[in-house]
């Protein structure tokens, strides 16, 4: 789908843009009636039934300014996606965004974005260069963790007449109170409580530890000031807890047991064996990645690329704010991560400059290598990586392919496929070496050294990281 937006793209210093974007009036004037007619379902006006109050009547009677303040707020950030696109620009950072004066009717809206954006590569050799890559190999120490892994799934709980210690279940009812007043959510029946598993509120477990069945005991914790319910949030609150059972957790024996009940195998052996196997799988599949990622730097390391300070910085804090996002989702607030990490946020952003520097000094000379390769996405790829997606939407690939087409967002798909085409170029024509010989070699070359060897300069395959 065309975007609606024409732009004009004049490149600054420091890898940034200004983009300067109109949006047609016939596409202002359709949002503008889209606004009106959402605002007509909300209005009560003698003469017309609720709900169906007409455009053109609420634009008298709310005003063309309001309606287009309005649709601005709305579609903004719409025609902002639809400029960057038509601009054919990958955007770093937050941009600058600057509104022209607000159109009259059968007018264009105009604006402007100053952002940073993809720095450019000039590519030295990248093809046929050699790889450092490590042998698949299972630590014993991994398959003894697995089996004791098993063993906790496995473990029953047994009644036991004893003091609770740390590791033990205790089943408990409990009642809280905050300044004498029960609270919502301070009441449970029969609940079971692991001590030394840190679910709780700090405190709570430890005041538990020792007790019996049968005992009462009155525990004092204070919730933390960013705790999820914002009612008891900083508060310190008293709970009765009577202590009905302590439950001890027995492991099953190591022994041929163990295997039938875990995986259905006859002996122990076997199911080492089978932990063996699996580890060394994944160990497989973590050396390829590692051997791409490196193909990628001896890429990057042959090529140049001018990342100004400033775009770091800008790439610093979109890593900080996807962890953050990936937090929240997690019910952690920015807050929270910061009191349990010990840091500040300019500390983190501090340590995010170095991956922030080599992501985008890779992405600029994948996309290099895409252009110089000429490398291009057909529809059957397209369709083939949108499979798994389609089935857990219920749809086909083919459907979900014209719904992005629809949306404006197959070209992001396509440049992502493009890209990893780009990566198993460089895997593919790679020579690997063996890790330690590499190792050796990263030591003996330093970047931009005029008389490193016979070669002179970096060696085509040196694993060099940007900003390391």
């Amino acid at each position: 789908m065309a975007s609606p937006v024409k732009t004009n793209v004049t490149e600054l210093p420091e890898s940034r843009v200004r983009v300067e974007a109109e949006v047609p009036a016939d596409e202002v004037e359709r949002r503008l009636n889209q606004t009106a007619k959402a605002l007509g379902r909300e209005m009560k006006i003698p003469g017309f039934r609720k709900g169906k109050v007409p455009p053109p009547v609420v634009l008298r009677r709310v005003g063309r300014q309001a309606v287009l303040d309005e649709t601005l707020r709305s579609s903004l950030g719409a025609w902002y996606v639809d400029a960057i696109d038509a601009a054919g620009i990958a955007p770093v950072g937050d941009p600058e965004v600057a509104l022209g004066e607000l159109p009259s009717e059968g007018e264009a809206l105009t604006f402007s974005i100053e952002i940073g954006v993809r720095p450019t590569a000039r590519l030295g050799e990248y093809k046929g260069l050699e790889v450092g890559r490590r042998e698949p190999d299972v630590d014993e120490e991994a398959v003894d963790k697995e089996i004791e892994n098993l063993r906790e799934r496995l473990a029953r709980l047994e009644t036991v007449e004893r003091a609770a210690q740390r590791g033990d279940f205790v089943v408990v009812d409990y009642r809280g109170t905050i300044d004498g007043e029960p609270f919502e959510g301070g009441e449970a029946r029969d609940q079971p409580i692991e001590l030394g598993s840190e679910r709780l509120i700090p405190g709570f477990e430890d005041q538990l530890q020792g007790a019996t069945a049968g005992e009462e005991r009155t525990v004092t914790v204070t919730f933390p000031d960013d705790y999820g319910a914002e009612h008891i949030a900083g508060k310190t609150a008293e709970f009765a807890v009577t202590v009905k059972e302590v439950k001890a957790k027995e492991l099953p024996d190591l022994d041929d047991d163990l295997a039938s009940d875990a995986a259905g195998l006859d002996t122990l052996e076997e199911l080492r064996e089978d932990i063996r196997e699996r580890l060394r799988e994944a160990d497989e599949r973590e050396v390829e990645a590692e051997f791409r990622e490196s193909a990628v730097d001896a890429a990057v390391a042959n090529a140049t690329v001018d990342v100004p300070e400033r775009l770091v910085e800008a790439r610093a804090r979109e890593l900080w704010e996807r962890l953050a996002t990936t937090l929240a989702r997690q019910g952690i607030s920015r807050e929270a991560y910061l009191q349990i990490s010990g840091k500040s946020e300019e500390a983190i952003l501090e340590e995010a400059r170095p991956d922030a520097e080599r992501a985008l000094r890779r992405e600029a000379v994948l996309a290099a290598i895409v252009e110089a390769e000429g490398i291009e996405v057909a529809e059957e790829e397209l369709i083939e990586a949108l499979e798994h997606s389609a089935e857990h939407e219920d749809t086909t690939a083919e459907k979900l392919l014209a719904r992005l087409e629809q949306a404006g967002r197959l070209d992001a798909l396509r440049e992502d496929l493009a890209t990893r085409k780009a990566v198993e170029l460089l895997a593919e024509t790679a020579t690997p070496i063996e890790a330690e010989r590499a190792r050796a070699r990263e030591k003996l070359w330093k970047p931009g050294e005029e008389e490193a060897g016979e070669t002179g300069g970096q060696p085509p395959g040196k694993l060099w990281t940007p900003g390391s």
